[in-house]
């Protein structure tokens, strides 16, 4: 596991494994993270050989699963998984999303993730899991998991529903 990896650069590499190739704006709007984030985390990933630009002038729907039309003139510049980003992906499953979540904010913060899926509020599920909601909630602010309120994120919808956590 990349070590300077969040949970933007993993919705990235998920937004991507789904989609097969995409652009930063699409990322960005269907995420509702700001652009300028999304752009610079493109580049971390391109540095880390785990995503690379798509080449070509044109994309089909087979090779893009996220358009709509048949075939699209290229407009924007198009990513997609390198073979190392892929052996990523495979990788990602329950225990290595623990072990991510857990490393990055804290011991109990997988088991709140896991709670905010079918609970929106964070410190409703916080009290339930006899946690501290004051000890984690900057992190996850921080990280765009919930919002400043302690309610989900758009982000974190998308890495529960890609992940099937």
């Amino acid at each position: 596991m990349p070590n300077d990896l969040t949970p933007v650069h993993l919705y990235i590499l998920l937004h991507l494994k789904r989609a097969k190739v995409d652009y930063a704006k699409m990322i960005a709007k269907m995420s509702c993270i700001d652009l300028n984030l999304i752009n610079s985390c493109i580049k971390d990933l391109i540095k880390a050989g785990l995503i690379e630009r798509d080449s070509g002038s044109a994309i089909k729907r087979s090779k893009a699963k996220f358009k709509r039309a048949f075939e699209v003139r290229k407009h924007h510049t198009y990513y997609k998984l390198t073979k190392d980003g892929e052996q990523l992906v495979r990788k990602i499953g329950r225990k290595w999303l623990k072990e991510f979540f857990n490393g990055l904010i804290g011991e109990k913060a997988f088991k709140i993730i896991e709670k905010l899926k079918d609970c929106r509020d964070f410190k409703s599920v916080c009290k339930d899991l006899n946690i501290e909601w004051r000890d984690y909630i900057d992190d996850f602010v921080l990280y765009r998991l919930v919002t400043p309120n302690g309610r989900r994120t758009r982000l974190l919808e998308l890495l529960i529903a890609f992940t099937e956590m």
